[in-house]
């Protein structure tokens, strides 16, 4: 029997760490939660990730399909259009992504004291 390579994010050559590094990213996280709901045109991502460059969007979304997280379809029309969805691996990000911004919305305000208190201190 063939044993599988053990991946571990914690060493620098492991291929594991750039799927680490796409997922920790804000623009990722705010992407993959707006999908959550199903299908979106670009513009639609857009308006639902508040702040996002239109350039930035479109990075990352071409980043994202590459990692087979989300999947593009071009519909021959006019005029054109492009859906975005998440894919079943897509799909496994949401419950952790969704828990992760709930963590951020609900300590929010224990975040700032501790800010506020950090920077009075030095």
């Amino acid at each position: 029997m063939e044993t599988l390579p053990a991946w571990d994010v914690m060493v620098a050559t492991c291929p594991s760490r750039t799927s680490l590094a796409r997922i920790a990213n804000k623009w990722t996280a705010m992407i993959v939660i707006a999908l959550s709901a199903g299908p979106l045109r670009f513009g639609e991502v857009r308006s639902a990730v508040n702040g996002i460059s239109g350039k930035v969007l479109a990075d990352t979304l071409r980043d994202l399909e590459r990692d087979g997280i989300i999947m593009r379809t071009a519909y021959d029309q006019m005029p054109p259009r492009v859906d975005y969805e998440l894919t079943p691996l897509g799909r496994t990000l949401r419950e952790p992504l969704t828990a992760l911004a709930r963590w951020a919305e609900s300590h929010i305000e224990e975040v700032i004291s501790a800010r506020e208190e950090y920077d009075i201190a030095r």
